[in-house]
């Protein structure tokens, strides 16, 4: 293959022209999985701190890693959630049999499926609605980690393991996932192995099996609790916050579950999930989502009908983040004072267009989402710019590091007293999400907990995930303004829900969307990629570059060829500000083989620390559905040394193969959030079926100044663009919103 110059933009274009995909991979191990699915052990979640003396504990815990501190974070704020829903409704007792009202809602599910009409009881209201704007219990900042696993404890899991005929070094991560009595859990119940990231049903059956020879069954309730846990874990994984009662049990049956409602009673019986109703018709503004019947009497007598209801379960942990997002929102909203809006006139005044509509809206509101592209992120920087000329006490919290340098740079300009993002980034104006949420950036917090500020603007809104959105919104004292904003065409979080698309979908706020376009012919392709056009730009720089190829084969060296030399040689752009994207890890042109010939032309090396060099090109992720970019810098007994966003980061020795990859080449989801000059998108054949309008979207979006797509899908990609939007996700929030907020109307 010739190393000259990419070719200019040719007629390939018009059809065939860019990559895209669903969000998974064309191999066996789907993008999806990026938030805590493949290659995502216990340890990621959990991340082991090493036993200290005890007159070292306090420097020790000074010196926690980023993950560590947002882990911990994480693991305060489910607890707080826990509480909160004590308060609400005292919970089923452990080892009772299902009753009350999740008995009722069963046995009404299965009346509808049978055609006959559900018992009217089920849709009476409820006789004591929350309060429309609960106050919330403040969090702590977070001070510590969870430790390791005792050496005692993971021996223990070693010894039961081996019993059940499963690889001993699933160890620790077991023993990270039961706890101190891990070996003692097990041994009673061995299908908790499920509770381990990346085992399945098969295998746990297996175990279960050698450990319990005749007395295992098919039929044992253990089992049916085990996998319909494990079922709603895999849900989460992809996207959903909970699952219809009819989706469930139907998994159930795939999975030899013999009586799939026993199993679900069971677990909700063990207070291992939880079911809730909602109404599938929206009732008024802020009325309650349960249906009524009639005049709001009880149901049952002739002629009254019950408003249908969807039945739904859903793991504790989610669904209450996503009962805390709602009631903590709905503060925000309700919180503001009547008279907020009176000093932001000014300021009002002296903007104009979008910008204008943004800062107006943010002046007599708590919560405002605003949506546009790159070049729109311009108006929340002035918005930032204003409220500080206020006196307001502003951050702006982005996605990833590059964002909140592309940000800064941003409140710079807008800042004509010069006093912007330069220094309000050093005192902790311009922020990461994670950094905000573990304390590590950002104002700090109050004596109550709530973070000390008037103004948080959330930029990559759609990238949040249902717990870090509850977790910053909690977070918020009372009075203080919300702004989401985002780019609503681009993949959705890593993790379970849906956020910014569900508050766009329930209009309980003001919607401001951007009039400020994207320049130039990569500005006007990602445009049309979002409203489901795939055109043929005029690119007369060659800022677009269309590279057909006819196998993966040819498809990696092409993609090294223009890595390493056509496009250093024709726009100036170094391998090092260049990024490839292809549509999952796995495959003949999946990240690893792509990432396996960057590597062996850009920086060749023995990998002699689990396959990485000095000067190797990684993507970290401290804790899964996050990934920060990074370089390797060295590697030695205390583990992998880099730099990730100007910072020193050290990799245990343990969890270097679950945490670090190569990094020349990101699937979209790890990608999302951050930009390079130049990007290389890869479109294998066996990609076709796992492209999406979503993907296409992100993965071109990622170029500044030049973009190539190495393409091999044919007619595939257009049709993507047009026809295939993002897989839905079963979420809560719209309806949980507009049951304590009244609808606005938005243009």
């Amino acid at each position: 293959m010739s190393t000259d110059p990419v070719p200019p933009q040719n007629t390939e274009h018009a059809d065939p022209a860019k990559p895209g995909t669903t969000g998974e991979p064309p191999a066996t191990e789907p993008e999806a999985t990026e938030g805590g699915g493949e290659g995502v052990s216990a340890d990621a979640e959990t991340p082991a701190v090493q036993a200290a003396e005890a007159a070292e504990a306090a420097e020790a815990a000074a010196q926690l890693s980023e993950a560590q501190a947002e882990l911990a974070a994480q693991k305060l704020e489910r607890e707080r959630i826990e509480r909160r829903k004590a308060e609400k409704a005292a919970p089923i007792a452990a080892g009772a049999k299902l009753s009350g009202t999740a008995a009722d809602l069963l046995a009404a599910v299965r009346a509808v499926e049978g055609g006959t009409k559900p018992p009217a009881a089920v849709f009476a209201p409820d006789p004591a609605p929350r309060c429309p704007a609960p106050e919330p219990a403040r969090r702590p900042q977070p001070v510590a980690a969870a430790p390791a696993p005792a050496t005692d404890t993971v021996d223990g899991m070693r010894r039961v393991l081996a019993d059940g005929g499963a690889p001993e070094t699933l160890a620790p991560q077991t023993a990270a996932a039961l706890g101190e009595s891990a070996e003692d859990v097990l041994r009673a119940d061995p299908w908790h192995l499920l509770r381990v990231p990346g085992v399945r049903p098969e295998q746990a059956d297996g175990f279960a099996r050698a450990l319990l020879g005749p007395e295992c069954a098919p039929d044992d309730e253990r089992r049916g609790r085990a996998v319909t846990v494990w079922l709603l874990e895999q849900a989460a994984l992809a996207g959903h916050t909970a699952l219809e009662l009819p989706t469930l049990t139907a998994a159930l049956g795939r999975q030899a579950v013999p009586d799939a409602d026993a199993a679900v009673q069971d677990t909700l019986a063990e207070g291992e999930a939880l079911v809730f109703q909602d109404a599938l018709d929206t009732p008024g503004a802020g009325q309650p989502p349960a249906a009524t019947t009639g005049n709001g009497e009880e149901g049952g007598e002739e002629g009254e009908e019950a408003r249908p209801v969807r039945v739904l379960v859903g793991l504790e942990r989610y669904a209450l983040a996503e009962e805390s997002l709602a009631d903590a929102l709905a503060r925000v909203v309700n919180s503001l004072a009547k008279d907020a809006s009176a000093p932001w006139e000014s300021a009002t005044a002296a903007a104009s267009g979008s910008t204008a509509e943004l800062i107006r809206a943010v002046a007599g509101h708590g919560l405002v989402l605003h949506t546009g592209g790159e070049t729109a992120r311009a108006e929340p920087a002035a918005l930032l710019t204003a409220a500080r000329a206020l006196g307001v006490r502003t951050v702006a919290a982005c996605h990833t590091p590059d964002g909140r340098r592309r940000f800064a740079a941003l409140l710079d300009e807008a800042d004509t007293d010069g006093e912007g993002a330069g220094n309000g980034n050093g005192d902790g104006a311009v922020v990461t999400v994670a950094g905000l949420l573990a304390g590590a950036e950002g104002p700090g917090r109050d004596a109550d907990g709530a973070f000390a500020l008037d103004l948080l603007v959330v930029l990559d809104a759609p990238h949040l995930d249902v717990e870090s959105a509850a977790m910053l919104a909690e977070s918020l004292p009372d009075g203080a303004r919300l702004v989401l904003s985002g780019d609503p065409a681009v993949l959705w979080s890593a993790g379970p829900g849906r956020v910014f698309a569900d508050l766009l979908a329930a209009r309980v706020c003001p919607q401001v969307a951007s009039r400020t376009p994207d320049p130039g012919p990569l500005g006007e392709l990602v445009s049309g990629v979002g409203i489901g056009e795939l055109n043929q730009v005029d690119a007369p720089g060659k800022e677009i570059v269309i590279v057909p190829v006819r196998d993966a084969g040819e498809a990696v060296h092409r993609t090294v060829q223009l890595v390493a030399d056509s496009v250093p040689r024709a726009f100036g752009i170094p391998p090092e500000e260049t990024v490839v994207i292809t549509p999952g890890h796995g495959g003949a042109a999946g990240t690893r083989a792509l990432n396996a010939a960057l590597k062996e032309r850009l920086n060749p090396g023995p990998g002699r620390f689990g396959g990485f060099d000095p000067g190797d090109r990684v993507a970290y992720s401290p804790v899964p559905g996050r990934t920060v970019p990074g370089r390797v810098v060295r590697a030695d007994a205390e583990g992998l040394h880099l730099t990730c966003a100007d910072a020193s980061v050290v990799v245990p020795r343990e969890r270097v193969e679950q945490a670090v990859r190569h990094g020349w080449a990101l699937t979209a989801h790890q990608a999302v959030g951050s930009r390079w000059p130049a990007a290389v998108v890869v479109l294998p054949g066996d990609a076709a079926q796992a492209l999406s309008r979503p993907w296409v979207y992100t993965a071109f979006g990622r170029a500044e100044r030049h973009l190539s797509v190495v393409h091999g899908v044919d007619q595939a990609l257009p049709k993507a663009v047009a026809e295939v939007s993002a897989k839905p996700r079963t979420t809560r929030l719209p309806t949980l919103l507009r049951a304590q907020v009244p609808a606005v109307d938005t243009p």
